[in-house]
């Protein structure tokens, strides 16, 4: 083996020293790189980095919701069911709906002709009934002779729908009495006078709604009842006087004196 010299013991110091300053010189470069990526961890948006080439993530599509056949099949079972429930409803009703329908506006006006119905029941009434003209402003409803079977004194009697959509009744009779009179005005006393048609006429009145005119001219007494308010009473009594006026007076033929 030949002896190392100086140049070979040279050599290897140089070598070691240049590997330790390359150990060196690379440790330092490693830290600088460690610096610079944990920076870089800490300051960087999740998303890559603009000019980098990279494209941008594509968006989330929604999730639609799936229903299980079964549940699907429920719900559409809820819902016929709620419909046939409402057709059977709709069916059960319907009948009874149209056999009530709504009257109409005006109502069943009955065309009764009062003068005439009055001219055939002078025979049997042995006078005149009255048959006030009242133009189109009160309805007359029915007109009727009665014979009196119940109470024995027989009646003309007419019914009148006032403009205001009340009732008044009129009664004439020849043969009027203190029962069949309190009968008529419902035992109202009496509460005063009211002229119309320029005669006094007795005043009644129940206090709760119904009240009466009471005439007693030319033979016959004229009762005049209902729910109307006293100014369409004073209207209709007016004609009634009028019409009693036109009419013959009613005499009543004094009774055969039985002979001795």
């Amino acid at each position: 083996m030949r002896p190392r010299s100086w140049d070979d013991h040279h050599a290897k110091h140089v070598l070691l020293l240049t590997a330790g300053h390359g150990e060196c010189e690379f440790g330092a470069r490693m830290g600088d790189y460690r610096g610079v990526s944990e920076t870089q961890d800490q300051s960087a948006p999740t998303s890559p980095a603009a000019g980098h080439g990279s494209s941008p993530a594509p968006a989330t599509q929604a999730v639609k919701p799936v229903i299980p056949a079964a549940a699907a099949k429920r719900a559409n079972a809820s819902v016929i069911g709620m419909i046939v429930a409402l057709v059977v409803s709709i069916a059960a009703f319907l009948p009874i709906v149209l056999m009530n329908p709504s009257p109409k506006t005006d109502g069943y006006r009955p065309n009764i002709d009062v003068s005439a119905v009055a001219t055939h029941a002078v025979d049997v009434a042995g006078f005149t009934p009255v048959a006030p003209e009242t133009g189109d402003t009160f309805k007359p409803n029915y007109a009727r002779w009665e014979a009196g079977t119940g109470t024995g004194v027989p009646t003309w009697e007419v019914g009148y729908l006032t403009p205001k959509e009340a009732f008044i009744g009129l009664v004439q009779t020849r043969k009027a009495n203190p029962t069949w009179l309190l009968q008529q005005t419902k035992n109202a006393p009496v509460t005063g006078n009211r002229n119309a048609g320029g005669q006094e006429w007795e005043l009644r009145d129940t206090g709760k709604g119904e009240r009466s005119m009471v005439l007693n001219h030319r033979g016959t007494t004229v009762v005049l009842s209902g729910s109307a308010q006293l100014d369409e009473f004073s209207v209709l009594a007016a004609a009634v006087v009028k019409s009693l006026d036109s009419n013959p007076v009613v005499t009543v033929s004094p009774s055969p004196s039985p002979k001795p």
